[in-house]
């Protein structure tokens, strides 16, 4: 890691009210005072007039100055509070770099903290969560994360793991009356007991995916039954084209809601039939199958009870829309509505969040398995299960210990440059 005086913007772009500039280095206690035009005092507010090096008044500022190692890289951090104007921003970036400072790249802040010690690759992992949360659901998510929530889980596995390993290599180099009665079997136990502990943690990845992520809704049904009618009508607001036209909406349209706290994405989609000659309609209707394999839950849309086939999947509801023309006996296990006069909506939205609420409430482990750790919490699963299996106790605490560097990697303790850059590389300039 080099020790180059790094700074960027860590608040939003654009014209604001105030803006706030991150610089981090080594050594900046003379860089504060000069800004500041006396001696910085740490953690402390100080309104100046920032002047650049040849005395030209840049803004009036409220300067911080945070001496390392208490400072969130580990390093000593200037933060230089300005007003929020494009100009002014440019200015104190040009200011910087006449003091010998550089523009920081994405995620080197956290890349340092995770240097010094301040940070593993899990809480750098919910800070990018939280920096992208835009529900309450994401956000306490993230905030489980960022605090360590994660970090516990995973470091509780991998000590685990270190002392399977251990204690199964010592089986093979000291005589059976230097060891616990029964070490054997007590290994082989806690063994599973941690391999449960994963796999429980595995299996709730689609639900702390649909909380990171969104939860997925897809309308379906052939074409002219309103699908994009209701996919208005929930937005609010005129998003996919309707027509009588069959065959009008040739791709997936979404768009995203706030449900309840929790991020929704709905996806209108093209019909469904399979007597269309039509190329282009084609691959609108394959890509509305595969949005359909991609859902958490699909409702699919009828224009009348006769043509309907109600599912009995747990994530399907099926809709019988149009209601204000079509009358006849009403089946039990279709939600009738009318796009066209709101008739039925909140049945439909009632329907919705029970589902989402069945999906997503309590649903979520200890640990949030994301796209990055899944992979290597897959990995440990493999070896644990591989080391019951194993003919001897060698190998058993080969894979042990295989399983413990996995989730390693997760944390940081053992890693890889591919796995740092795809971690440090998901956060912006002044993180």
């Amino acid at each position: 890691m080099n020790s180059d005086t790094i700074f960027a913007l860590s608040s939003g772009r654009g014209k604001a009210g105030v803006a706030v500039v991150r610089v981090s280095g080594e050594n900046l206690r003379d860089v504060a005072a000069q800004m500041i035009g006396r001696p910085a005092r740490p953690r402390h507010a100080h309104f100046v007039n920032l002047h650049d090096a040849a005395g030209d008044l840049i803004d009036q500022c409220l300067i911080l100055y945070f001496p390392g190692p208490h400072s969130f890289t580990g390093e000593d951090v200037i933060e230089i509070h300005c007003h929020g104007a494009p100009a002014v921003v440019e200015k104190i970036f040009s200011y910087l770099s006449e003091l010998g400072g550089r523009m920081a790249t994405p995620g080197e802040f956290s890349r340092r903290a995770f240097y010094n010690n301040k940070m593993d690759l899990a809480d750098v992992d919910g800070l990018a969560a939280l920096l992208d949360a835009q529900t309450d659901a994401q956000r306490r998510a993230a905030l489980r994360s960022l605090s360590g929530g994660d970090s516990r889980v995973y470091q509780s596995w991998r000590t685990e793991m270190i002392q399977i390993s251990a204690f199964a290599a010592a089986i093979l180099d000291y005589a059976s009356d230097d060891l616990p009665e029964n070490i054997g079997d007590t290994l082989r136990a806690r063994t599973q007991k941690l391999l449960d502990e994963i796999n429980v943690a595995i299996s709730r990845y689609a639900a702390a995916r649909a909380v990171r992520s969104g939860f997925n809704i897809v309308f379906a049904g052939a074409p002219n039954v309103g699908k994009s009618s209701l996919f208005n009508k929930i937005l609010g607001t005129n998003r996919a084209i309707v027509s009588d036209i069959a065959g009008t909406t040739r791709d997936v349209v979404d768009a995203e809601v706030d449900i309840d706290g929790y991020l929704v994405r709905l996806l209108d989609t093209a019909g469904l039939r399979d007597d269309t000659t039509d190329a282009i309609e084609q691959i609108g209707i394959e890509r509305t199958r595969n949005a359909m394999d991609d859902a958490d839950l699909i409702i699919r849309v009828y224009d009348q009870s006769a043509a309907c086939s109600v599912q009995s999947s747990d994530n399907e509801i099926t809709v019988i829309n149009k209601s204000d023309i079509h009358g006849g006996v009403r089946g039990a296990d279709a939600i009738y509505v009318s796009a066209a006069t709101g008739a039925g909506m909140d049945d439909l939205m009632s329907a919705v969040r029970e589902k989402i609420h069945t999906a997503l409430d309590g649903r979520e482990s200890d640990v949030a398995i994301n796209a990055r750790t899944r992979r290597l919490v897959a990995d440990a699963a493999s070896d644990l299960s591989a080391a019951l299996n194993a003919p001897d106790w060698d190998i058993f605490a080969e894979h042990a210990r295989r399983a413990a560097d996995a989730i390693g990697r997760i944390l940081g303790t053992i890693t890889a440059a591919d796995v740092m850059d795809a971690t440090f590389g998901q956060l912006c300039l002044g993180k």
